[in-house]
């Protein structure tokens, strides 16, 4: 069964939002803080979206439009989940968004170790540059 995407709702989701970012993303400086991007990316917009499995939160994704390109962010999915279509309907639901906005092309960074997030994004076609 596919999961459900579900715009964030910081009272609902924040905990497991941390939660799982401590669990998947290993990034050492202050700024990457999971509150603290969270809360910023609050100040700024709306596009935050989380993916759920029978209640439980499994992923997420977060997206922005600068009105020249979209950006994708903090794509995450529980390690029980991956492989499963989280990471692929989160992109997804983010692509459809921005091109709602007018957006042209969305653009996206991973860091060069990060193996398994570059064969991710290669194999629903995303292209290094």
């Amino acid at each position: 069964m596919a999961p459900t995407l579900l715009p964030y709702d910081d009272r609902r989701h924040r905990d497991a939002v941390i939660a799982l970012w401590r669990r998947v993303f290993a990034y050492p400086e202050p700024h990457n803080e999971p509150g603290l991007v969270i809360d910023r990316k609050l100040a700024c917009d709306d596009l935050f979206f989380v993916a759920e499995d029978d209640g439980a939160l499994v992923g997420t994704v977060m997206a922005g439009y600068d009105g020249h390109r979209g950006w994708l962010y903090y794509l995450a999915a529980a390690a029980s989940h991956r492989g499963r279509g989280v990471g692929r309907s989160l992109v997804a639901e983010a692509e459809r968004l921005l091109e709602a906005m007018g957006c042209p092309k969305v653009q996206l960074m991973v860091r060069p170790e990060n193996t398994g997030a570059r064969g991710f994004y290669d194999a629903i076609g995303y292209e290094p540059f």
